[in-house]
């Protein structure tokens, strides 16, 4: 339950940001952040949150996939959240709370998944 309710949560971020003309936005911040080629980066990350929730909604070479989200939500914590505060809403706006969170879930179903199978292919 916990790998596909993750697995909405992180398509939902892809697909927002794609149908909503977020994908080159988001590439001129990362490119203001430093990050050479931001516009591919951001798209990148933008297909591989798309078509990695996906692949872990079908269990699909689940521990790459919790690793790398795991260190892009790290990133996003790094460079944006944890200079806006702890909180999302409320007593803050935009922080690391949601992220952390992110993390911790992503981190448990890879790990879980780990002990069950080997294979990364299941």
């Amino acid at each position: 339950m916990l790998r596909i309710t993750l697995a909405g949560l992180i398509a939902a971020h892809g697909w927002f940001r794609l149908l909503n003309g977020g994908v080159e936005p988001f590439g001129s911040w990362l490119q203001g952040q430093g990050i050479p080629f931001g516009f591919w980066v951001a798209a990148a990350i933008t297909a591989v949150e798309i078509l990695g929730s996906a692949l872990l909604a079908f269990r699909r070479l689940v521990r790459p996939l919790c690793g790398l989200f795991a260190a892009l939500y790290a990133m996003g914590i790094l460079m944006l959240h944890a200079g806006e505060g702890w909180f999302v809403v409320g007593a803050g706006r935009n922080g690391a709370e949601y992220s952390v969170l992110l993390i911790v879930a992503l981190l448990c179903v890879g790990l879980q998944h780990s002990t069950k199978k080997a294979n990364y292919l299941d």
